[in-house]
């Protein structure tokens, strides 16, 4: 039995991408091809809602979703924990409905950002510079934020990091107290850095994406996870068994 998929945000980048593998897949068939000039209406019938817009569309097509029991899986960029929580009270009491997010759907970036949870119980200062396409209109990305989110997790009962003259616009936006950088340059896909300074040392890890191919079986992954959710999952870390990083 297939499981039919409307993806809202078809004729963007992951649209496209998300679309050509549904249709070349024997578990999934594409119920509907909603762009900017469709409407959310065309999702009705279908078992999964695939959202890839943008932070300012994302919600209403989750809002949506969710009032006609719709599960959904979100892999538009810009959610934050608060964002979150607004959905995860909108599910409460829905025993039927369940929503996947997910900041990025390459195998890689997760276990990155999973390592840099890991290490920033060990260091003070950490700041993070991400790079992104040129298009790319939202800024931190939302694996930034997620990474900063589950660091800041991770160092709940250490408290804040040391970012020294945060009040300076040149110093990023914090998030959970850790500095971001956003980088927005022609010919690149995706690059994170987290950097940690210690006492005489620097470590830094990186994850750097170069080609769309990457995400391919993120998404496979969390369609799968999105058919059967109940309940507000964040991550690809959660299907990939990694648990709460933070």
């Amino acid at each position: 039995m297939t499981t039919t998929v409307a993806v809202v945000g078809a004729t963007g980048r992951m649209g496209r991408l998300a679309c050509a593998l549904i249709e070349a897949s024997t578990e999934f068939e594409l119920a509907a091809h909603i762009g900017s000039t469709g409407e959310l209406s065309e999702m009705l019938g279908a078992d999964v809602v695939l959202d890839v817009t943008v932070p300012a569309v994302s919600q209403s097509v989750v809002e949506f979703a969710v009032a006609h029991g719709i599960n959904a899986l979100v892999g538009t960029s810009g959610w934050t924990a608060e964002r979150i929580a607004v959905i995860d009270r909108l599910v409460t009491g829905k025993l039927d409905v369940g929503v996947v997010f997910i900041p990025n759907f390459s195998l890689g970036s997760v276990l990155a950002t999973s390592f840099a949870a890991q290490a920033a119980r060990y260091f003070d200062s950490i700041e993070i510079v991400e790079a992104h396409h040129a298009g790319k209109v939202d800024s931190p990305s939302g694996t930034a934020v997620r990474t900063a989110e589950l660091m800041g997790r991770a160092r709940s009962e250490l408290g804040p990091v040391s970012a020294p003259h945060v009040d300076q616009r040149a110093r990023g936006q914090q998030v959970s107290s850790i500095p971001i950088h956003s980088l927005r340059l022609n010919g690149v896909v995706a690059r994170q850095d987290v950097h940690f300074g210690g006492t005489g040392e620097v470590l830094t890890i990186t994850h750097e994406t170069l080609s769309p191919s990457s995400y391919e079986v993120g998404i496979l992954l969390g369609l799968r996870a999105a058919a059967t959710a109940r309940g507000i999952t964040v991550g690809l870390d959660a299907l990939l068994g990694l648990g709460d990083a933070g």
